[in-house]
């Protein structure tokens, strides 16, 4: 304790110099949104750089799990291909059931949470990938979230495991449309608000996407129905969907460009 002591007395001047920079620094990126704007992006390379050498690690011990989904996933393809047809299934997402209207890219997870209330997922793909914030992000079993920031080689993405996200979805079998919402409780279920008591809801009914918004296709499967009951006023039902996906393990994504989106959005702001 006494050499660090000395240690900080003869090298007070210094210590005292760094903390004075270190104080500009913060007050002058606070002050500047130019250099806030390249702090934010090269704390954005160094951070997914972290996350990209530990993430190859742990895909080292999980190939061979991977590698059977992705088997999997193949064989399916290559079953659609043989029949010449596509077939609808609730449990997985195929590229070829969306029109040229949306661009499929690519993306591994280097950095999952799904324990908080507003989790956050890291990609490895950004800007120079032609990766935007908006693009939907989904797996070949379902949705995964939005994308909301990005930097030249990395983006984050809103999980659908977050608090403030809603999500337009419907029931599968009759149409009627929710809003998809987290309640921060388990990391298996999400709950669907909204639908008119009218509906024919039943425990093991697929939920999808609606849609309804220009971030994702209508179609893209979310979870079944697990239980269900009317709110207060008994005019709709709250739904606990169970997710296809097991957000916790979650590694290859597909993001999703709609490449009619800026047409949508300047129609409609010009109501």
């Amino acid at each position: 304790m006494q050499q660090i002591i000395n240690f900080i007395i003869r090298n007070k001047n210094f210590l005292l110099f760094l903390l004075l920079f270190g104080f500009s620094l913060l007050f002058t990126i606070q002050s500047h949104s130019y250099h806030k704007s390249k702090f934010i992006n090269s704390a954005n390379f160094l951070t997914g750089g972290v996350y990209n050498s530990l993430n190859n690690v742990s895909n080292y011990f999980n190939l061979k799990s991977q590698n059977r989904l992705l088997s999997d996933e193949n064989k399916r393809l290559r079953s659609l291909l043989l029949n010449n047809q596509i077939k609808t299934d609730s449990a997985y997402v195929d590229s070829l059931m969306f029109d040229k209207s949306y661009q499929f890219y690519t993306a591994s997870i280097i950095k999952n949470s799904y324990s908080l209330s507003n989790n956050i997922l890291t990609l490895n793909k950004g800007k120079n990938d032609s990766i935007k914030q908006d693009f939907g992000v989904i797996s070949s079993k379902g949705i995964i979230g939005i994308v909301d920031k990005t930097s030249s080689n990395y983006s984050t993405v809103i999980s659908i495991l977050n608090a403030t996200i809603s999500i337009s979805a419907k029931l599968k079998k009759t149409n009627h449309l929710g809003s998809l919402i987290w309640d921060g409780d388990s990391s298996e279920f999400i709950q669907l608000t909204d639908i008119p008591k009218i509906a024919p809801v039943k425990i093991g009914d697929t939920i999808i996407t609606s849609g309804q918004s220009s971030i994702f296709p209508k179609g893209i499967p979310i979870g079944v129905i697990d239980e269900f009951q009317l709110d207060q006023a008994e005019n709709y039902y709250e739904i606990n969907v169970k997710l296809f996906n097991d957000m916790t393990s979650v590694e290859h994504v597909y993001i999703i460009e709609n490449v009619n989106k800026e047409e949508i959005k300047n129609l409609l702001s010009n109501k």
